[in-house]
């Protein structure tokens, strides 16, 4: 086992012995941080001067007695049968006159004579003292606050500086970017503030504390200060969608029977939800009931709107809801505010329709569809309603069907079911004749052809139009696709047609 042997005659700088002890006692009190922090930086910084004094190229070590302060420096030498670094080795021959017992494998600290710091030197160590001191703050800082991250804290605002704020909290400084402000509001110097740490950075360079107002969590927080069920649990913040400074909505749910959460969070006359609303200047909060059930909570999301009913596609995460005329307004919100923010709120994307404008798509709709069954399956005004109204959409979905499934429409028979399945079938091969041959004239791609999702009615608007393959189809907005298709799609089926195409892009 190597053993470390320091040499008897040690030189020792004991001038400033007392003031070194002094300096970083003084230094640790003022920062806040270990004096062994102090004294290690110290010590670094003797070692770069003691380098360019006796060469970098020497492995050396610089010890401050942490007792007396006094100043060792060494030149540690490696115990070698062969030297190859003079800078760094010694041979066993030579060691041999330091200590007798020396052998291989062991090291000899060599004492050196003391330095004295010149100008550049002492420069030098200064800012090697003041990198070492700083990074120690910044660590103590950082094991200070990592375990409040999420949590609101308060600051004095220091200055401003092009629209971030600087606030001062207690020994650390954190800056609140003008991004993580809410709009339009002003803060002084010497005013108080509240702020979200959301983050820590543990670079040297840069803001240590990442600061907001605007982030959810920050609104989250606050009502938990005011709403002692929130903090407790009683009562769960779902999920947040906000506008800072304009709105936000909050979802809220419980599972204690005897509990109001939406009355807990707005508090006596609306004592509690009027403390968040003062804070975030004035924005408007909407709070409303969560459930597991997505159809319901589509509809509270969007109040204060009433909603009559809604149209879910789950493939798409898409809904629609349909409101009464006069609801419009409010459903949409100021510049599509309400339902953007119930949108985020509930993770689905929601459009908005009026009642009238329902009732008269669907008047289209059913029209087209019986205007269809009676010109392919020459079949009168009354069968075209049963079938239409036992869910058949088009002649394709009946040549899909089963004969049991038309028999069982009131006042059919199999016999009558089986020749208007037949009917079905016949117009659609047909069709898909005419189809085909109409898109190989056009130089419709098989890819478009083949495409699961378009029906041949489509695909014969598609190919008359000039839509030759699958990026065409995907290219185009809702708009122009619901010009091109006529009326055989809704604008939510035309969303989800180019949505699901463009998919297979990426």
């Amino acid at each position: 086992m190597s053993k470390k042997i320091k040499v008897d005659d040690k030189v020792h700088d004991a001038s400033s012995k007392s003031e070194i002890l002094q300096v970083a006692d003084m230094v640790a009190r003022d920062k806040g941080i270990e004096k062994e922090e102090i004294l290690s930086a110290m010590e670094q910084a003797i070692l770069k001067t003691a380098q360019m004094k006796y060469g970098e190229e020497k492995d050396l070590k610089v010890l401050i007695d942490r007792k007396t302060g006094e100043i060792e420096i060494y030149r540690v030498l490696s115990v070698v049968e062969d030297v190859e670094n003079t800078n760094t080795e010694i041979s066993q021959r030579d060691a041999l006159l330091y200590r007798a017992d020396i052998k291989v494998g062991d090291t000899i600290e060599d004492s050196l004579p003391a330095i004295e710091f010149g100008r550049v030197a002492a420069q030098g160590a200064r800012q090697i003292i003041v990198q070492r001191v700083k990074a120690a703050e910044r660590r103590k800082q950082y094991e200070e606050f990592e375990h409040r991250v999420g949590e609101i804290i308060t600051g004095v605002v220091k200055r401003v500086e092009f629209s971030d704020v600087l606030i001062d909290i207690g020994r650390t400084e954190g800056i609140i970017k003008k991004s993580e402000l809410i709009p339009n509001e002003i803060f002084k110097v010497g005013d108080r503030i509240k702020v979200l740490l959301y983050g820590l950075n543990k670079e040297q360079t840069g803001p240590l504390l990442h600061l907001s107002r605007t982030n959810p969590n920050f609104l989250r927080k606050l009502f938990e200060q005011e709403v002692p069920e929130i903090y407790d649990g009683a009562i769960k913040m779902v999920s947040i969608a906000r506008d800072p400074g304009s709105k936000a909505k909050i979802a809220v749910a419980t599972s204690d029977s005897n509990l109001d959460p939406i009355g807990a969070c707005v508090g006596t006359k609306g004592s509690r939800v009027q403390a968040v609303v003062d804070e975030l200047k004035g924005e408007r909060i909407d709070i409303v009931q969560w459930s597991d059930n997505p159809a319901i909570f589509i509809v509270n999301s969007l109040a204060p709107a009433s909603v009559s009913k809604i149209v879910m596609e789950e493939s798409g995460n898409k809904v629609e809801a349909i409101v009464p005329d006069d609801q419009l307004s409010a459903a949409i919100g100021r510049r599509g505010q309400n339902v953007r923010l119930a949108s985020k709120l509930t993770g689905w994307i929601i459009s908005v329709t009026t009642e009238k404008e329902d009732s008269e798509n669907r008047s289209r709709e059913g029209a087209r569809i019986l205007k269809a069954f009676m010109d392919n399956l020459d079949v009168d005004d009354m069968v075209a309603h049963l079938l239409m109204g036992e869910g058949f959409t088009s002649v394709e979905d009946l040549a899909n069907s089963d004969v049991a499934d038309v028999a069982n429409i009131e006042g059919f028979d199999v016999d009558l079911a089986a020749e208007i399945r037949q009917r079905a079938i016949s117009y659609m091969e047909r069709k898909k004749a005419e189809v085909e041959k109409l898109c190989i004239e056009k130089g419709v791609s098989q890819d478009l052809m083949d495409y699961k999702l378009l029906k041949l009615d489509l695909l014969e608007m598609l190919a008359n139009s000039e839509i030759k393959n699958l990026d065409d189809l995907g290219a185009l907005s809702t708009d122009e696709l619901l010009d091109v298709s006529g009326n055989l799609l809704s604008k939510r089926e035309a969303e989800t047609l180019i949505m699901n195409i463009r998919k297979n892009w990426f």
